[in-house]
């Protein structure tokens, strides 16, 4: 079950230039960062009062971030929403005949995630997200 919006994600040419934005003109507490590989990005997550602000960094400017940056430059990029149990929901989506960019859960920055595709959510990246305790 979908609970709450998790994160927000933002795309940036460069990850320590986002964060003197976010973390230290705005205020956002850091929680941690990452590079991950698969997805090709830096990433980084602030505490926005609950929810997250999720930095992406991509690696190269041939995968699915760094076309974004190149495309629309850097700013908002996707929504999450924290699932309980991120494999059901997202068998419940493709029940519900939604377009999938993940057909199952991988580990990302986040926990464990998956993307429905734009195409099928009326053109906004939607990712789920069930948290691993650290």
């Amino acid at each position: 079950m979908l609970k709450r919006i998790h994160h927000v994600g933002v795309v940036v040419p460069n990850l320590e230039e986002g964060l003197r934005f976010w973390r230290d003109c705005l205020g956002l507490e850091f929680k941690k960062s990452a590079t991950i590989a698969d997805q090709g990005v830096r990433a980084a997550l602030l505490d926005a009062g609950g929810s997250e602000i999720e930095l992406l960094e991509p690696l190269s400017p041939d995968n699915g971030v760094g076309k974004f940056l190149a495309r629309r430059g850097g700013g908002l990029h996707h929504v999450c929403f924290e699932s309980d149990a991120v494999s059901a929901d997202l068998e419940e989506a493709r029940a519900k005949g939604i377009q999938l960019i993940d057909q199952k859960p991988r580990k990302g920055l986040a926990g464990m995630i998956c993307f429905l595709h734009p195409k099928a959510t009326r053109g906004v990246l939607v990712e789920y997200a069930e948290p691993i305790e650290e």
